[in-house]
């Protein structure tokens, strides 16, 4: 990174913009591990996959109350996981991702929204580490319509479906696009992606999904 954003704001959508310049980096701790991680599924999307889905697709369904995240299920990438893990700034003011020791559960940036409020709600996650596969070496499975349902600490259980995947290199992340304001409830999900290069993935895969119904957990 050239620059140290200052810390943002909690929930207030237009200062997270401000701190999330840090994710063009975040999950730069991404790699290749010896083993196992040979036999995953490669860490990319295609551009079928990736299709948006027609707007028109998504019913306006009412924001919910803030309320922490516990749970995070993605069934089409084999992923259930909890507790969710909460990520603020580091030292350096980029976005903290999961530990390597925590790379089998998924973290949510807390200077935002919690999942199911107006605006972007942002989970990450490893596609893998130097140890081996982590909780979303399964992401190129994922497909446009499938759900990611995240259990809240009220009970409730807020269901997305995936809108869009986007496959980026880390050097031009949509900033703007992923941490910008939203008309209505939403999520990203982030993780790494790309051919190793440098015992690092260069890319960003992300899956944007927008709420659809909440329910209890």
């Amino acid at each position: 990174m050239n620059s140290s954003p200052a810390r943002p704001r909690t929930r207030t959508a237009s200062a997270v913009l401000v701190g999330a310049l840090a994710v063009l980096t975040a999950l730069t701790g991404c790699s290749a591990g010896p083993g196992p991680a040979a036999v995953t599924p490669p860490a990319r999307i295609s551009p079928a996959t990736a299709a948006p889905a027609p707007a028109a697709s998504v019913p306006a369904v009412r924001p919910l109350a803030r309320s922490l995240p516990v749970r995070v299920r993605v069934p089409a990438a084999g992923v259930d996981t909890g507790p969710v893990l909460p990520l603020g700034l580091a030292a350096d003011g980029t976005v903290e991702v999961p530990s390597v020791a925590d790379a089998d559960r998924i973290g949510w940036y807390d200077k935002g929204v919690t999942p199911g409020q107006t605006g972007p709600a942002v989970l990450i996650g490893h596609f893998d580490t130097a140890r081996g596969p982590a909780v979303l070496r399964n992401v190129s499975r994922v497909r446009v319509g499938d759900e990611i349902t995240v259990d809240r600490a009220d009970g409730t259980a807020a269901v997305f479906r995936i809108r869009e995947l986007e496959q980026v290199g880390k050097n031009a992340f949509p900033t703007a696009k992923v941490y910008g304001d939203t008309r209505g409830p939403e999520l990203r999900l982030v993780t790494c992606g790309g051919e190793v290069t440098g015992g690092h993935r260069p890319d960003n895969i992300i899956l944007y999904a927008d709420l659809v119904t909440a329910r209890a957990a």
